[in-house]
């Protein structure tokens, strides 16, 4: 072979590992973009001034209405602060409403 047609051969590998190259590091990039984690919203299960009943277990030989907080406020993580009660509580702690 020539030595010209070597040249060339070589300058097209090159060139073809570039471009395969840079292909992939689109795709990464563009992979990167999509799994970003989007903001996902808290399942609202409580609202401020809401009435909450904790269940009989959590409070046994406890009547209903000394069982009965009122939300203080949502937190970020989906659990509420209580007036009168002191912590965060989740919605498994809480009898449900239907």
């Amino acid at each position: 072979m020539k030595k010209r047609t070597k040249q060339l051969i070589g300058g097209l590998a090159v060139a073809a590992g570039a471009v395969g190259a840079a292909g992939a590091y689109l795709k990464k990039k563009n992979m990167e973009v999509r799994r970003r984690p989007q903001k996902r919203r808290v399942d609202v299960w409580a609202r401020p001034g809401m009435i909450v009943t904790f269940r009989a277990e959590l409070m046994p030989g406890r009547e209903r209405e000394e069982r009965t907080f009122k939300v203080k406020e949502l937190l970020p993580s989906g659990r509420v602060s209580l007036h009168d009660a002191d912590g965060e509580h989740t919605v498994t702690e809480f009898e449900s409403l239907h």
